[in-house]
């Protein structure tokens, strides 16, 4: 039974844990509230103490980094994290196995494959290439045995469609969603995303590289609120809200300030090439369908 540590407790750390539970191994969850799932050795932390992380992952398999800052955050919070996190996985020797995400390509015009140039020139998805960078960079070193996952808009839970669209579906109410409702779009399962995470933390042909993980054919938000509707019972009802809406409330609100960089993800065809992963590791995304009822599972009612 192996030692892993998962940094970070929200849907795409739990599902990991819950991977590992069932493959029969050791868990442990470091977050600064010390929380976790049932089953996991729970441990409360500062994650960007390179000191500290470092203790707790003394002995490990794998540390998975499953962190993810308030979007206005990120220049502030991620840089220290992503430092320490090489920090434990270097004294540690465990494999670093890192959840990333698609901003990191900017703007695009076909689908997206792991050979693509990190063309991002916002922010957040500058700041997730030099962590990207930094870990392989520190891989070709021989200072660390590192990988990275990226996944397209999660389902499972902190979704767009369990934030925007499924409590409305439960009030009957209609649903405004800061998109083109019509364009098609990738959506990943948190459970691939565990998946990918969890077989190439002990599969050195995951080590070193950039994957995609497994995921269904693209949908668009239409489409995937009246899958939504149906499992619910309700009726849909969407209505687009414009960019310059966006834009506006940004001014007042931090957060919404935070969307407007990745508002093209949403306003024309957004698809991830997943092909890669699944022909070398074997795997499968899970159907639309049942990625959906996992996400209406985890939103509250």
């Amino acid at each position: 039974m192996a030692l892993h540590v998962i940094v970070g407790a929200g849907p795409v750390g739990s599902a990991v844990a819950r991977e590992l539970l069932d493959r029969g191994e050791r868990v442990r969850v470091v977050t600064r509230s010390g929380s976790g799932i049932d089953g996991t050795e729970k441990l409360s932390a500062d994650a960007s103490d390179p000191q500290r992380l470092s203790e707790l992952a003394a002995g490990a398999g794998a540390i998975y980094n499953c962190v993810n800052p308030p979007y206005h955050r990120w220049a502030r919070d991620w840089p220290p994290v992503a430092n320490a996190l090489l920090a434990a996985a270097e004294s540690s020797g465990a494999v670093l196995a890192t959840t990333g995400n698609l901003y990191v390509y900017g703007r695009v015009d076909r689908p997206m494959t792991e050979d693509m140039p990190a063309a991002a020139t916002g922010t957040k998805g500058r700041i997730r290439a030099r962590m990207t960078q930094d870990a392989l960079d520190a891989h070709r070193a021989g200072q660390v045995r590192a990988f990275e996952v990226r996944g397209s808009d999660y389902l499972g839970g902190n979704s767009l469609l369990s934030m925007l669209v499924t409590p409305a579906l439960r009030k009957g109410r209609t649903a405004f969603v800061p998109a083109d409702l019509d364009a098609p779009h990738t959506w990943t399962n948190v459970v691939d995303v565990a998946k990918l995470l969890v077989v190439g933390a002990s599969d050195e042909r995951a080590w070193g590289e950039v994957w995609h993980v497994p995921s269904a054919p693209p949908c668009s938000i239409r489409e995937l609120t009246t899958m939504a509707a149906a499992e619910l019972g309700a009726k849909p009802k969407l209505v687009a809200v414009p960019y310059p809406v966006i834009w506006t409330v940004g001014l007042f609100n931090a957060t919404i300030r935070e969307l407007r960089e990745t508002q093209h993800q949403f306003r024309k065809p957004f698809v991830l090439d997943s092909s890669r992963a699944q022909q070398t590791f074997g795997l499968e995304p899970a159907p639309l369908e049942e990625s959906v009822r996992l996400d209406i599972a985890a939103t509250p009612a």
